[in-house]
């Protein structure tokens, strides 16, 4: 074994971060840097390559300068990333050709009504890929750049232009261009890749128009893929050499970080978006409730499969509400406005501020606000914004139960929302099941960090993994099932009028 530490690297959806794990998961060494959000029209969301990259940096530079650790001992590298989010960029330069189209981006609604139109195509995708057709894959978000940026189907044309998702786009850099990979997890979130044969789908990349040349090799989510190459970027250089060895999206590295590797173990992270998903094993389930379904990791030669649903607004809503509404200065305050009330006075929020996934999938719902009277203060509307997102998981949970048969009893969590008391009452509450929050919540980052030390020695085996893990605190249910049914009823309610905003006709 090179040495006794792990990085993990947490490329996310509004910021990156750097955290070193010792042998016992404990967190050694964390810096953390937010990148811009661009929205050039409504239900856009882009990101600059470029700056994801330097965020990333940043905060490796700043975690090697803590002085907390020898950086000698690091001995690997995991990636966990947005998934989705799609760039382009020129082999030669090493320059994007447009910016990212991040994974919450609605642009490509339009031509994916258009594939749903041919059913057959529909059957096709949802068959060989897991997934159903949406903006938020990443495939329509290729098209889109091949088509509407100048000078980037000639790129193609003459071999020059790569793709990746996010974790494809670091591996690139950090090893200086060497290594065009990308993992079975975050392959199977394009929308292009048969997650049975776990390869690329020759077929579907010719009806939607996405060359197979600009494509990453398909890899396990634990092998080495390359190395930190010579003197990359000033203040990396004690990590030349240091192997890249972890990959994987976000979700399911939490999945992993939440030691869930037995069939019907889930978990749910309270990020950007909210995710529940739950491990297969190496059995994939195919949905009847709108699900996906996809490759949550591939170790020592096997397979592991999940089944998953997506909010797409989460710990984003409180964000909302303190950045553009103003109304908060810190999610804490949140909590505390939320907690001096008992319920949000029958106001409801429906945050589809980028459509509405799982189970709804409606690519046209935009936010809502009702129930609304004059006796609804701001305390009732934090209340409204942290039961909105218990809400969305909730329709999670019981499209999952409905597919898997599996009634959740344990439902581990993490995420950063997930360090709020009030709001993790109020999901065990709604799902009426017992949250369990670990003493570690960065739980996506250690995923990333156990499969890297997997490849290269630091964990031998599951079962040390299984170890490391500490429960913070349990939270069991407190309301009474007629009582959670009304407020469910009323939320579901909500939701109608999300959808109905516009005349779709």
């Amino acid at each position: 074994m090179a040495g006794k530490y792990v990085m993990a690297l947490d490329q996310g959806t509004t910021s990156s971060r750097a955290i070193v794990f010792d042998k016992h998961g404990t967190i050694i060494a964390k810096a953390q840097n937010e990148f811009d959000q661009i929205y050039p029209k409504a239900g856009w969301v882009e990101h600059d390559p470029l700056k994801i990259l330097y965020s990333q940096i940043t905060s490796i530079t700043s975690v090697l300068a803590s002085g907390n650790f020898d950086p000698k001992e690091i001995a690997g590298i995991g990636i966990t990333n947005q998934r989705e989010t799609t760039i382009l960029w020129d082999r030669a330069t090493g320059k994007p050709v447009y910016n990212a189209i991040v994974w919450q981006c609605r642009r490509t609604a339009e031509f994916c009504e258009e594939i749903k139109k041919d059913k057959e195509l529909c059957d096709y995708i949802e068959a060989h890929t897991g997934l159903l057709v949406d903006a938020y894959f990443s495939a329509t978000k290729i098209k889109w750049i091949l088509d509407n940026v100048p000078g980037v189907k000639a790129l193609a044309e003459a071999g020059q232009l790569l793709f990746g998702t996010v974790e494809t786009w670091l591996i690139w850099n950090l090893t200086g261009g060497r290594t065009h990979v990308t993992d079975y997890s975050n392959a199977s979130r394009t929308m292009l890749f048969d997650v049975d044969k776990l390869e690329w789908d020759e077929y579907l990349c010719k009806k939607l128009g996405v060359p197979m040349s600009i494509l990453p090799t398909p890899v396990p989510s634990s092998q080495v893929y390359g190395w930190v190459s010579n003197n990359v970027f000033v203040g990396m250089e004690e990590l030349e050499g240091v192997p890249i060895c972890g990959a994987i999206g976000d979700q399911p590295s939490a999945l992993f970080g939440q030691a869930c590797f037995e069939p019907g173990m889930a978990k749910n992270t309270y990020g950007t978006g909210c995710f529940l998903l739950m491990n297969t094993g190496e059995t994939r389930v195919k949905s009847k409730n709108k699900l996906l379904t996809g490759v949550a990791w591939s170790l020592g030669g096997k397979t592991t499969y999940s089944i998953e649903g997506s909010a797409f607004n989460a710990g984003s809503v409180i964000k909302w509400l303190r950045d553009e509404l103003k109304l908060i200065d810190s999610p804490k305050r949140c909590d505390e406005l939320a907690e001096s009330v008992p319920d949000a006075n029958g106001c409801y929020l429906v945050p589809a501020f980028t459509g509405l996934g799982a189970p709804y999938w409606d690519m046209y719902a935009r936010g809502c606000i009702v129930g609304l009277t004059r006796g609804v203060n701001r305390a009732h509307f934090a209340r409204a914004v942290l039961e909105s997102i218990t809400y969305q998981m909730t329709d999670l949970l019981e499209a999952m139960k409905a597919d898997s048969g599996i009634d959740i009893t344990d439902l581990r969590v993490d995420g950063g929302a997930s360090v709020s008391n009030i709001m993790m009452q109020i999901q065990a509450n709604m799902a009426q099941t017992k949250v369990d929050r670990p003493k570690c919540v960065e739980t996506t980052a250690l995923g990333a960090a156990y499969l890297a030390g997997l490849a290269v020695g630091v964990w031998d085996s599951l079962d040390d993994i299984q170890q490391n893990r500490e429960i913070d605190r349990f939270f069991e249910p407190e309301m009474p099932l007629e009582v959670r049914n009304k407020y469910y009823a009323g939320w579901k309610k909500a939701v109608t009028r999300a959808m109905d905003w516009e005349d779709k006709e």
